[in-house]
């Protein structure tokens, strides 16, 4: 493997700012600001818009659609048979 290739990784602190919730971890990323956290040290912090805090598929707060409710309101708009082909 090539060396000096790759961009450096380094501890990272993700902060999702709907959930409140933040997380370290390694990333290329790097920011400006920066953030101590629960083990004293100064880390780079990135703000997201959504994360596995927040989001709907991962909190349970997901909509189940009515699949069947769905194909009725369907064949009661437009029909429920296929149109006849050229007989």
């Amino acid at each position: 493997m090539k060396s000096r290739i790759h961009p450096a990784s380094r501890p990272v602190v993700f902060r999702d700012r709907a959930a409140g919730a933040a997380f370290l971890t390694r990333s290329t990323a790097d920011s400006d600001q920066r953030v101590t956290w629960e083990d004293g040290r100064s880390y780079p912090v990135i703000d997201v818009e959504t994360s596995s805090a927040s989001h709907p598929f991962y909190t349970g707060t997901r909509q189940v659609l009515d699949q069947a409710g769905r194909i009725e309101q369907f064949n009661r708009r437009y029909g429920s048979g296929v149109p006849a082909t050229g007989e």
